[in-house]
């Protein structure tokens, strides 16, 4: 039965094809992704653009691939076999809905429209809901590595029903990055379970960038060394235990000479990052669900104060430390900042698992953290590796409740906090901003902490609002009248 065209006239369903998958939206991302499914065997890839061109020029340059190409949604859904499976890779927000209305009117029940942009969860769970009520399937798959990744191999993370995991798994399977002979791809779970866990996984990658700046930083101002011999510094912690994509990349940066001045290009760089909002969504989900995700916040916020230079440049004379910061052993300096970004790097991903965990309960997905931990070990932009050892403790502990307790990482910040303490407290006094560290080594302390100060925070709730409070010593929930004679009472547990 014929699905009916968004303007209320019922479309003719177009005949079977010969492709087993689509591509919708032919940018950089796009084409590579296209490119990668194409070079895969068993694929025949559909191809479509709404700027034809980008589709003749793709078939032009890569007449190798197996594309069929389309200039219309009736001519790209005939060209797909049944069922038809077609990855949206468009620019989030509007464009992504209009696509999916195109392609809902020439496909029909049982055919699967999968989302592969950078959407919010929560707009995939209503365009699930909504498109789940045509019969149609519809998955929303987060894709991390960029446009390397895309072609050679990402991290994909995608959600939707389990019936369109039967037809896309193997596709997905096919394309996706391989850590240790496992493909980087799982289905995470149902709706917006997929973006859900890359929005998370994005938040992470915003967190470990921060921290390794705060690392050059700390080591280029403590030991007056120059980007080129702080890359060689970064290179050799690639060998060890902090081996991962970022620190082999910010090596690489570290080393770039600008063309036009001869100066590390690092120099030349505008120190203003930007962002694309996933970081955000990250913590303002977390608060939603009211998990502490404080490196990553302080990670966000840092982008956002570089990027007011408005502010910057009138606060240039506001007061700090007489005295600039002096190392003896720069050796020994150098040491305690790596030993320092290891444990707030171990924060950061428990903060992220946290809030992926609170997520699951709270949308009813049921999440493998484990499984999770494992597709990130390639393809994406956090892979790093102690992934390994995060899903060996999830392997051990399903249930872990929190990642930094697992004997591993237990291990790992007996060695570190030593270091960690010393180098938050030396940029602390020395005027260097370091919100990550510190941020991470305050929520560490804030777990390890036998009574915390938010008795005296409900106190004063209880003051001036009448909020209540529970007893140590017995239970109920109580309310004291403040004025007079300062009487308790046991209040209804309505508050």
């Amino acid at each position: 039965m014929p699905v009916e065209a968004g303007a209320g006239q019922p479309t003719a369903v177009p005949a079977e094809g010969p492709a087993n998958i689509g591509v919708v939206g032919l940018a950089v991302m796009g084409s590579n992704l296209a490119r990668n499914l194409a070079s895969r065997e068993g694929n025949t890839v559909a191809i479509y653009n709404r700027s034809h061109d980008k589709t003749v020029h793709l078939t032009d340059a890569h007449p190798e691939a197996e594309f069929v190409p389309s200039a219309t949604y009736e001519e790209f859904a005939a060209s797909l076999s049944k069922p038809r499976t077609a990855i949206i890779m468009v620019k989030a927000g509007a464009g992504t809905d209009a696509v999916i209305d195109a392609l809902v009117d020439v496909f029909e029940p049982g055919d699967i429209i999968v989302d592969g942009g950078n959407a919010l969860f929560t707009d995939t769970i209503r365009r699930e809901k909504a498109v789940r009520e045509t019969g149609i399937n519809f998955v929303g798959a987060g894709i991390s590595g960029g446009e390397e990744g895309a072609l050679l191999g990402p991290s994909i993370m995608p959600g939707g029903s389990d019936e369109s995991w039967v037809t896309l798994g193997p596709i997905l399977r096919s394309i996706a990055a391989v850590a240790e002979g496992e493909p980087c791809v799982t289905h995470v779970g149902h709706d917006g379970a997929g973006h859900f866990v890359k929005m998370v996984h994005n938040g992470i990658e915003y967190a470990d960038m921060q921290l390794i700046a705060e690392a050059y930083d700390l080591i280029r101002r403590g030991t007056g060394k120059s980007p080129a011999e702080i890359a060689d510094i970064f290179a050799e912690w690639n060998k060890g235990e902090l081996e991962s994509y970022l620190i082999e990349i910010t090596a690489e940066v570290l080393r770039q000479v600008d063309a036009e001045t001869g100066k590390p290009l690092v120099d030349v760089i505008l120190d203003q990052a930007g962002a694309k909002g996933t970081g955000a969504w990250t913590v303002q989900t977390a608060l939603n669900l009211g998990v502490p995700v404080s490196g990553i916040a302080e990670a966000v916020f840092a982008r956002s104060l570089s990027s007011h230079p408005e502010q910057r440049a009138v606060s240039g004379d506001l007061p700090g430390p007489v005295e600039a910061l002096r190392v003896e052993d720069a050796d020994a300096f150098i040491e305690d900042v790596r030993l320092a970004l290891y444990a707030s790097k171990i924060v950061a991903y428990s903060q992220g698992f946290d809030e992926i965990r609170a997520g699951a309960a709270e949308y009813d997905w049921s999440i493998d953290l484990g499984a999770i931990s494992k597709i990130w070990r390639g393809g994406c932009i956090i892979r790093a590796q102690f992934l390994n050892r995060i899903a060996d403790a999830y392997g051990e502990t399903p249930d872990l409740p929190v990642l930094l307790t697992a004997p591993y990482f237990v291990e790992a910040l007996v060695r570190a906090q030593g270091s960690w303490r010393r180098i938050v407290q030396i940029a602390a006094g020395a005027g260097i901003p370091a919100p990550a560290f510190s941020s991470s080594l305050s929520y560490y302390d804030g777990l390890r902490a036998e009574r915390l100060p938010a008795a005296l925070v409900q106190g004063q709730r209880d003051f001036f609002g009448a909020h209540t409070y529970k007893r140590i010593d017995k239970p109920g929930t109580f309310h004291t009248l403040w004025s007079g004679d300062r009487t308790e009472i046991e209040a209804e547990d309505t508050h």
